[in-house]
């Protein structure tokens, strides 16, 4: 409940606020804003050991590929990514997961790199069939 007090003039009228209400008012104020300091500091403290958690796994990510990969398959596989990122993404997990349940027993070479490319194109790309169908008028049928 805000204290005021009223000072009346023949012109208008004064609202004065009790100045311990104004205080209180005040140490309120930089409470709040104190604790959304702490707040914020604990969310960029959050964000960066996400940011951190991440790089790390990208960093795991990479040293894998590049034990699995031959040069010339990291290569081409980077070019790829240059073009289309979401693929060569693609392209990676199934090369990881292979690695990961045994499947890959030495590196990958780039022939290898692109026979998986090849076939991961044909069960990915759907074939579009487009039939057009002309309709006869009836100015057509008095030919």
């Amino acid at each position: 409940m805000v204290h005021l007090s009223v000072e009346l003039n023949s012109d208008y009228v004064v609202l004065q606020a009790d100045p311990e209400l104004e205080a209180i008012r005040q140490r309120r104020m930089q409470e709040l804003m104190a604790q959304r300091g702490i707040g914020s500091q604990q969310n960029s403290e959050q964000q960066k050991a996400q940011e951190e958690a991440k790089r790390e796994a990208e960093e795991q990510r990479q040293m894998m590929l590049s034990q699995i990969l031959s040069s010339e398959a990291r290569e081409r596989l980077a070019r790829i990514a240059l073009v289309k990122p979401e693929k060569a993404r693609g392209v990676e997990d199934v090369i990881l997961r292979a690695a990961r349940m045994g499947q890959i027993a030495e590196k990958v070479s780039e022939p290898t790199l692109i026979k998986l490319l090849e076939d991961i194109n044909t069960r990915t790309t759907q074939q579009t069939k487009v039939t057009i169908q002309r309709r006869r008028s009836v100015l057509d049928d008095d030919d």
